[in-house]
C-alpha cells in the first residue's frame, strides 16, 4: 500500500490530435530535440597475472622503482625495474633548480608583498593525467583502498562518483570513461582523488613553487629570464587552449607542442587549472587573511574555458575548494630528485 501512495491516479484523458498542415513547423520542432551526448565505454583491458608485468601495464612506474618489496627473488625483477627507469625518463622532464616570486596577495599589484622560494631540480610529468591513465588505477580498487586516502577524507568516498553512481570520477558513466577522450586530461576529480592517484602510482602533485618554476623557467643565470608564459612573453593562441582558442571543450594531452616549456613539458598553460599539493594561502590588500569556508587547495594554469588571458599565465594563483569535482581542473606528477627539492608551502 504504501508504494501505492506516490503513484498517479490513472485518469482518462482524450487522444492528442496530431498537428495538421495549418501548423506547418510544429512536428519538426517536437521531433528534433537534441539527441543525447554519444558515450562510448571504455573496454576494461585484460592484465598479465605477472604482478611485476600488471605494474608496467598499470603504468605504476614510480611505485615499481620506489617499492618493489617481495618481488626481489623474481626472476625479471631487473629488466623490468630498468623498463620503469626508462619510461620514467621518457614522461618525465627535468625542471632545473631555480627560484620563484609570490605575491602574498589576492591581487597581483606593482609593490605587493612578496615571498621568494628557491627550488630544487625535480622531474615534471610532461602531460596531465589521461582518463585512460586513471581508469587504470579505478579498475585497480583505489577507491576503495583506505591506504590511498586520508582518514577524515573516508567519509567522503561516498560522493566520489560517476553521472551512474559509481565510484569513479565525475563525467563518466559504468566507472568507464569515454573511450573517444582516452587521451585528453581527466577532470571531474576532487584534490584528494589527484592526490590517491599520485600516491597510487608511485609519484606525488607539484607544489605551487615547483609549478611555477616549471612554467616561467626562472633558473639563476646572469639572463635572470621570468616567462609570462611557458613558450616566452607574447600571448598566443595557436599555443594554448583556453577561451580565445574558441575550441570549447579539452583537447588530447598531447596537443600544442609549440606552447611547451623549454624541457617540452606541455599544456601547462590552457586545457585545464591543474591541481596542487599546496594550500591557497593569501590576504587581502588590507593584510587579512583570507579564508574559505572549506579548505582550499591553488590550483594553476587556466582552461579551455578560461576567459581573461592574464589568468592563464606561469604567475596568476588561484584557489579551489578541494572537496571541488570540477569539469575543467586535472592534474599532473612529480617525481622528486633527492631531499633537497624543494616541496612549496603547502
Amino acid at each position: 500500500m504504501g508504494l501505492s501512495l506516490f503513484r498517479r491516479k490513472k485518469t482518462s484523458v482524450a487522444p492528442a490530435r496530431m498537428p495538421t498542415q495549418e501548423a506547418p513547423g510544429l512536428l519538426e520542432r517536437l521531433c528534433l530535440r537534441p539527441a543525447p551526448p554519444v558515450f562510448e565505454l571504455a573496454e576494461k583491458p585484460l592484465l598479465d597475472a605477472d604482478p611485476l608485468k600488471k605494474l608496467l601495464q598499470q603504468e605504476r612506474f614510480g611505485h615499481l622503482v620506489r617499492s618493489h618489496k617481495g618481488l626481489e627473488a623474481h626472476p625479471q625483477l631487473e629488466s623490468v625495474f630498468q623498463q620503469a627507469v626508462e619510461a620514467i625518463d621518457e614522461r618525465f622532464a627535468l625542471v632545473p633548480e631555480g627560484y620563484v616570486t609570490m605575491p602574498k596577495t589576492v591581487n597581483d599589484y606593482p609593490g605587493c608583498p612578496e615571498e621568494d622560494f628557491e627550488t630544487g631540480a625535480f622531474l615534471l610529468a610532461r602531460h596531465c593525467v589521461t582518463n585512460e591513465q586513471f581508469q587504470k588505477f579505478v579498475d585497480d580498487g583505489g577507491y576503495e583502498n583506505p591506504d590511498l586516502w586520508p582518514k577524515d577524507i573516508l567519509p567522503h568516498l561516498i560522493d566520489f562518483v560517476d553521472s551512474t553512481g559509481t565510484l569513479a570520477p565525475r563525467h563518466w558513466r559504468q566507472g568507464r570513461h569515454d573511450k573517444r577522450l582516452a587521451g585528453h586530461p581527466v577532470v571531474g576529480v576532487c584534490f584528494y582523488e589527484a592526490a590517491a592517484y599520485t600516491g597510487w602510482a608511485g609519484y606525488r602533485l607539484p607544489s605551487n613553487v615547483q609549478w611555477q618554476m616549471a612554467a616561467s623557467w626562472r633558473i639563476r643565470s646572469a639572463a635572470h629570464v621570468l616567462r609570462r608564459y611557458p613558450w616566452g612573453d607574447a600571448f598566443d593562441t595557436g599555443k594554448c587552449n583556453i577561451w580565445a582558442t574558441r575550441i570549447g571543450g579539452t583537447v588530447p594531452v598531447t596537443a600544442y607542442e609549440n606552447g611547451a616549456a623549454p624541457n617540452a613539458v606541455v599544456q601547462l598553460v590552457g586545457n585545464v587549472w591543474e591541481w596542487t599539493e599546496s594550500d591557497f594561502e593569501v590576504v587581502d590588500d588590507n593584510g587579512r587573511t583570507v579564508v574559505g569556508d572549506m579548505l582550499l587547495k591553488e590550483i594553476r594554469g587556466g582552461a579551455f574555458d578560461t576567459y581573461f588571458p592574464s589568468q592563464a599565465t606561469s604567475c596568476f594563483r588561484t584557489g579551489l575548494a578541494a572537496l571541488v569535482r570540477a569539469h575543467n581542473v586535472g592534474f599532473r606528477c612529480v617525481v622528486d630528485l633527492g631531499s633537497e627539492g624543494e616541496t612549496g608551502n603547502g
